[in-house]
């Protein structure tokens, strides 16, 4: 079996609709995560080129270079209970409408032609999404949050900075509805090979170097869900009206402020060149 579809098998019966059946089951899926390499999702001759990467020489700290690759996204699989993948943006989105469509579109015209038709139970009851980032070096993911949802990441190739957050639980100031304290939890560069991570619900990523990371997500993104995607940076003050004085210490937590990134930030969608998943 693919070791592909082997995660695919494994997050099929260790996530549901509301997340993991139980922390149990994220060990499970992580241990079988920590086994995916490169070449297991058509990504060898990236990670070989990687290994041989040498940074440009800039010739001004300062220069900005607006035609820069873009961060790519490659789509593998999406379902109700478990993504791996990403961030929701835009095509993603927009695939998931249009295969919903389609699948209606199928059922109306069997009914039409009255053949018996029998639709697969994991499109509707597992959701899940498996996906692939592939950021040039310097790129930046910022900020964004996963709302209810538990993030199981790896690095399949290249050095990327990452630092995630945990939200603190307080009573919501009403003059500060957009902004909100939270954890540190990690903070510091990750080069592959490494382990599976199950990072914070509210993360940023840099890339050191080019590099790859596949996401699982569990449950996805879901608007109807209440399950929005944000995006946040560091509030101006260290800790507005003192509500975390007596709490912890100022330096393990921040105020994160809601924005919308700018419109550089872009991330296109791309060819998933690796094995083909069994549903």
């Amino acid at each position: 079996m693919a070791a592909i579809q082997k995660l695919y098998e494994v997050c099929k019966v260790s996530l549901s609709e509301k997340g993991p059946s139980s922390p149990e089951a994220v060990e499970n899926v992580r241990d079988v995560l920590d086994m995916i390499t490169p070449s297991d999702v058509g990504l060898e001759c990236e990670a070989q080129a990687v290994r041989v990467w040498r940074r440009p020489r800039a010739l001004n700290r300062k220069t900005v270079f607006p035609s820069s690759p873009a961060i790519r996204y490659r789509h593998i699989y999406e379902c109700k209970s478990f993504s791996v993948s990403p961030i929701n943006y835009l095509p993603t989105v927009m695939l998931f409408f249009i295969s919903q469509a389609l699948v209606c579109l199928l059922v109306l015209l069997c009914l039409l032609l009255m053949t018996d038709f029998e639709v697969a139970q994991c499109t509707f009851t597992l959701s899940p999404q498996i996906g692939i980032f592939c950021i040039p070096a310097s790129s930046i993911i910022p900020l964004h949050n996963h709302p209810g949802m538990t993030v199981l990441s790896k690095l399949l190739y290249g050095k990327v900075h990452v630092k995630s957050y945990d939200w603190i639980d307080i009573d919501e100031p009403r003059n500060l509805s957009k902004v909100r304290p939270a954890k540190v939890v990690r903070d510091g560069e990750i080069s592959a090979p490494c382990g599976a991570m199950v990072l914070g619900n509210t993360h940023a990523m840099k890339a050191i170097t080019p590099c790859a990371i596949l996401d699982i997500l569990s449950p996805p993104y879901s608007s109807e869900d209440g399950r929005h995607c944000s995006y946040f940076r560091r509030f101006p003050k260290s800790d507005p009206l003192g509500i975390l004085l007596d709490r912890t210490r100022e330096s393990e937590f921040v105020w994160l402020e809601e924005y919308q990134p700018s419109d550089n930030f872009v991330i296109r969608r791309d060819l998933y060149t690796g094995p083909t998943l069994n549903f």
